[in-house]
């Protein structure tokens, strides 16, 4: 019981990293999803001069990743949590203040001015949006017409008993499925949608601002 009762409040730091925990959670996600964020960003034609939006940044490592396929571009990231925008800023200080920006700030209320990316991305972390309709709204604004949106998650399927369980354990998380989100992005704004999965069930969807 004391074992489950510690892995439940290890595994809220998924959701929102705290103090020492909260480090811990996220230098193993930056390594453990390494092979998730080098599949999804495969879906994107990156330019070397892309200004791109990565939202519920995390540990930074898709900001560092970014900032090598976009070598003359700029990567700015927006967290919720103060540890995880700390943590970001230490993994990527070398080009922090130049190339490289990440503030604090929820998807559904951006600190971005409209139309400044071409690309925005969002690994595992629209499961925890509390408005995704306004949040997606957010990202159309923040994107300039024809920019691109990547939506990545491990878990894909609202009906999986995996993502069930771990739903239940880490608390105010929604596993959304494919249709529920290219439902949301159409609504949003977005237009030629397309849906990707890996073999392990991981989604990854891609969508442009199209209004």
């Amino acid at each position: 019981m004391g074992q489950n009762s510690f892995l439940d409040r290890l595994l809220r730091h998924t959701r929102f990293p705290e103090g020492f925990w909260g480090r811990f959670m996220l230098r193993g996600m930056n390594c453990g999803h390494a092979p998730l964020h080098r599949w999804g960003l495969s879906f994107l034609p990156w330019q070397a001069s892309w200004r791109t939006l990565d939202i519920g940044c995390g540990g930074g490592a898709v900001l560092r990743r970014i900032l090598e396929l976009c070598p003359d571009g700029v990567a700015c990231g927006v967290d919720p949590s103060p540890e995880s925008v700390a943590f970001a800023r230490r993994r990527n200080r070398r080009e922090l203040g130049v190339r490289c920006f990440v503030e604090q700030g929820s998807a559904d209320s951006l600190p971005c001015a409209s139309e400044a990316f071409d690309a925005a991305v969002a690994f595992e972390t629209v499961y925890f949006w509390k408005n995704l309709p306004r949040a997606f709204s957010e990202v159309a604004r923040v994107l300039r017409p024809g920019g691109c949106f990547l939506i990545v998650c491990e878990a894909g399927d609202p009906e999986d008993p995996r993502w069930v369980k771990w739903t239940r354990r880490i608390g105010d998380m929604t596993v959304y499925s494919a249709a529920t989100l290219t439902q949301h992005l159409s609504d949003a704004g977005f237009g030629n949608i397309s849906v990707h999965r890996h073999p392990r069930g991981c989604l990854c969807i891609v969508a442009r601002r199209t209004r």
